[in-house]
Order: C-alpha cells, then structure tokens, then sequence
C-alpha cells in the first residue's frame, strides 16, 4: 500500500535540470525502513532520495500521481 507522499529536497540541479521540491509517492514499508536505516527510497516516478521533510508542505509530483492513477484505475 502506499502512503501519503513524502519530500524530496534537491539542492543542487538534477540531470533533467528541475530544482523545484515535490511530494513523492513511496511504499510505506519503505519509508519505515528508511527511516531506521537511513537508506534511500524510489518514488513511482523513479526519484531517489532520502525522506527528510513534512510532504504536507509540497506539491504532488505529477509522474508519481500520474503513474499512481494508472495502477489504481483513476481512483
């Protein structure tokens, strides 16, 4: 199952050159173990990362809704 988004922060310019921050959707048991150990996660959208920030605070990253819609029929 997944979870509500969670952040990613990029300081510096990504290859595709977008520095804005996004809510990411990720497994939840992902970001559990993420957050014991300390290790990265994979968005839908195949962003890696590791949480760090409320994704509250952010947009949603369209390729993770988009591909999040695709897999649960729209819903």
């Amino acid at each position: 199952m997944l979870e509500r988004p969670q952040t990613e922060e990029q300081t510096s310019r990504s290859d595709d050159g977008d520095a804005d921050r996004f809510a990411h959707y990720v497994s939840k048991d992902r970001i559990m173990q993420s957050r014991i150990t300390g290790r990265p996660v994979v968005a839908l959208c195949g962003k890696i990362w590791v949480p760090k920030h409320d994704p509250s605070q952010y947009p949603v990253c369209p390729d993770c809704k988009r591909i999040y819609e695709e897999m649960t029929g729209g819903k």
